[in-house]
């Protein structure tokens, strides 16, 4: 089931009052603009409690007020109990559009108890307006506790999880990032010492309005305080990321570069997901996910290096599209891995070229195996809930 955020809700709310004005504030607020189209809405900043954190649902507690004119002309020929009663029509009206739009087959949000309060209110605000105020609880799947809710480090395996809402070493004024922790439990951190090379932290505009590391297509790199961490040469790699400008042709998200063999995850020329990898007899391989697979929007980038007989897949998966491949013979027969050197964040250097990202990283996730189907989408799901990609 999705998880559903106030700000869905509201957004609900508000599509389906097509009659005036609407607004997400506070009651107050009605004497704030004065060419508000009438009759109007407020919906209030609800409180909120979640009664059974294991089953996930939250209990907002609404109160929306509806408003229309009753000036003194108006009053001889409607009277005040009609303008009520025709107010309530919208207001009930509205409420049962609202509940149409959440009746499918996996209900996601309801209205508690079925059950509803109304409130009549005369003589409102500078206009002297009529109102109607309706309280009711609707309950929305918002948030997984354990044991339900899964991480990446609940699957084995993990060797690196960088993540920009947390544990991030930055300076508040410049917004430069020093240092960057990595929450696999195997120190496989990544810093920059160098003012010019470092990027920036932003606490906001990521996906879903999430944190984002920002790296400027020039000078940005974060390097691993150890050597990578793969060791063989199944592994996988989840990210939430997008390229900005693809004035640098391909974008290098995630690298690690040997004297022979090297490891490339971001995108190509185009903007596709892009994946090689070269092993120490020069077997290589890549592969681009669909034509019109693009992350020039946050979206969710899986690659995987798997080995099957006589080599190896090499695959890419853009959300939950359908996973594209490659395989590549004799690749990495002696399983010698790619744990000779570090790894980096927004660069690679290869001969005389040195190519950088541009672009928003929010979280990086390295395993040092293949996950399965059901790990893979267990991954995702953590990825999807709280950066609602899709």
């Amino acid at each position: 089931m999705a998880i559903t955020r106030l700000k869905d809700i509201v957004t609900v709310f508000q599509d389906k009052w097509t009659y005036g004005d609407s607004r997400f504030g506070y009651e107050s607020e009605i004497n704030e603009t004065h060419n508000t189209v009438y009759p109007a809405m407020i919906i209030q900043p609800p409180e909120s409690i979640m009664p059974d954190i294991y089953s996930g649902r939250e209990e907002f507690e609404f109160e929306v007020n509806f408003y229309n004119l009753y000036q003194q002309a108006a009053q001889s020929a409607v009277t005040l109990q009609h303008r009520w009663d025709n107010l309530q029509d919208l207001a009930t009206e509205w409420m049962d559009l609202v509940l149409k739009n959440f009746q499918d087959a996996t209900v996601q949000v309801y209205l508690n108890d079925e059950s509803i309060e109304f409130e009549r209110v005369k003589e409102v605000a500078n206009d002297r307006l009529v109102q109607i105020k309706l309280v009711f609880t609707m309950s929305a799947f918002t948030k997984c506790f354990r044991p339900v809710s899964n991480y990446p480090s609940d699957i084995s395996d993990l060797v690196v999880w960088l993540r920009a809402d947390s544990g991030v070493t930055f300076d508040i004024a410049t917004q430069q990032v020093s240092a960057w922790t990595d929450y696999s439990g195997n120190s496989n951190s990544v810093a920059q010492a160098t003012s010019a090379s470092q990027p920036l932290r932003i606490g906001y505009d990521g996906a879903n309005d999430k944190a984002r590391i920002n790296f400027n297509g020039t000078s940005h790199i974060l390097t691993s305080n150890n050597n990578a961490p793969i060791t063989a040469n199944d592994f996988t790699i989840l990210s939430v990321f997008k390229y900005t400008d693809l004035s640098n042709s391909s974008q290098r998200v995630f690298s690690i570069r040997e004297s022979t063999d090297r490891v490339i995850f971001g995108t190509d020329s185009t903007g596709r997901i892009f994946f090689k990898a070269v092993d120490d007899d020069n077997n290589q391989g890549q592969v681009l996910s669909g034509v019109s697979e693009l992350m020039s929007d946050f979206n969710i980038a899986t690659a995987q290096c798997k080995k099957i007989s006589g080599g190896s897949d090499l695959t890419v998966q853009f959300n939950n599209n359908a996973i594209q491949t490659t395989t590549v013979a004799n690749f990495n027969n002696n399983d010698t891995g790619f744990d000779d050197s570090v790894f980096t964040i927004g660069n690679i250097s290869i001969l005389s070229t040195v190519t950088y990202f541009k672009g928003d990283l929010c979280e990086l996730i390295v395993f040092n195996r293949a996950l399965n189907t059901t790990e893979l989408a267990t991954v995702k799901d953590y990825l999807n809930n709280k950066y609602r990609i899709y």
